[in-house]
Formats: C-alpha cells, structure tokens, sequence
C-alpha cells in the first residue's frame, strides 16, 4: 500500500544548516524507491497557519519508507535538519 512521508517545516532556526541539508538528502534517496510529490512549492492555506514549506514523498510501503527515513545516510543528512529548522515529520498510509 503506498505510503507517504509528509515534512512540514514550521520556522527556520539556521539557514546555512538547512542548505547542507538540502544538499545531501538526494543522495540518501539512492536505492530507495521514493517519488518526490511536491516539494517547498507554492501553498493555498485553507485552514490554521501557513508552514514555510512542505515536502510529501511517497513509498511503495511503510516498510520502505521506514527504510529509508531510518538508514545511516538520511539520518546523517537529517541532522542538519534537525539543527536547521523546527519540522514535522509524518508518515501516512494511503488508502
């Protein structure tokens, strides 16, 4: 069943953390069957606060999206994130 990891980045802490980010993370996604579905574009809010972007990926699995988001290479890369910005991370299985 597809499954989608959705990102939210709620505010900025570190700028310069968060371009290091982005400049690793798309080689964690070798070997990974991941499909990138939007990524940081232009938002219609409809309801609450508007985040300063989102990502929402999509998985073949849970399994294979766990897979990936654990291994050693997104997890190094995600340590940036982590000091770069306040996000959250959602993992959702479709229907």
């Amino acid at each position: 069943m597809a499954t989608y990891i959705v990102f939210t980045l709620e505010s900025t802490q570190d700028q310069a953390e968060l371009d290091i980010y982005r400049s690793k993370v798309r080689e964690t996604f070798k070997g990974h069957p991941v499909k990138i579905l939007a990524a940081y574009g232009p938002q219609q809010v409809l309801e609450g606060d508007a985040p300063e972007g989102v990502v929402i990926m999509e998985f073949p699995s849970a399994a294979e999206a766990r897979a990936w988001y654990d291994s050693p290479e997104y997890q190094e890369a995600a340590r940036r994130r982590f000091n770069g910005g306040q996000y959250r991370a959602v993992l959702v299985e479709g229907v």
